[in-house]
């Protein structure tokens, strides 16, 4: 990978990153208000608990690119999951079009970043990352 390859999957990284980091602090300081939105979605309200996990140590583990594809996979899985029950469901569900057309656009968002994170998945960390220093990008 050149020095502008490099240089891009670090930036992609910490912007993905930025996605998931603050969202899972903010579970954790917000807690019952993460336990009641996770409730929302059909969901054990409990379930925050490892969401806010999966969002602040994934997203801290793709910004430092160590065991970024194994990160990358589940943060995937994530995103998709709340696509579909936080975005896809309520769009179906909405009598107001701009509600429906704003949650469909929430959807279509939370599914291009799940692709990005395949992307990241698939291609690896690059060469500005602790994987690549382990011999692992």
């Amino acid at each position: 990978m050149d020095n502008l390859g490099s240089l891009a999957a670090l930036a992609g990284r910490a912007m993905i990153a930025w996605l998931f980091v603050p969202a899972g602090f903010a579970k954790l300081t917000g807690l019952a208000g993460a336990v009641a939105y996770t409730a929302s979605g059909g969901l054990p309200g409990w379930l925050a608990i490892p969401a806010l996990a999966v969002e602040a140590l994934g997203g801290l583990a793709i910004l430092v690119g160590w065991q970024t594809r194994w990160a990358a996979l589940a943060l995937a899985a994530f995103t998709v999951v709340a696509a579909i029950l936080y975005h896809y469901v309520p769009a179906q569900a909405a009598a107001d079009p701009g509600e429906a057309m704003g949650q469909m656009l929430n959807f279509t968002k939370n599914l291009a970043i799940a692709g990005g994170l395949l992307v990241l998945a698939g291609l690896g960390a690059g060469r500005l990352s602790l994987d690549a220093r382990q011999g692992r990008a």
